[in-house]
């Protein structure tokens, strides 16, 4: 059983359905894990800014070519 690090809620992840790098949710708290290894299952927190900056260089690379 693997508990949110957040807000301690069961996630249900079964280590035989999930590969590293994947990324869950908690359905309680909203939070995004990387998972880090899958035996036993260890997840680290998706960095915000990392999202913020994947999609703001996806913006530039979509805007006029200046």
């Amino acid at each position: 059983m693997v508990n949110c690090p957040e807000c301690e809620t069961d996630l249900d992840i079964e280590e035989d359905e999930v590969d590293e790098g994947e990324v869950v949710s908690c359905p309680e708290c909203g939070t995004d894990f990387e998972i880090i290894t899958i035996n036993p299952i260890e997840l680290k927190p998706v960095e915000e800014e990392a999202l913020d900056d994947d999609e703001e260089e996806e913006e530039a690379e979509d805007g006029d070519l200046s």
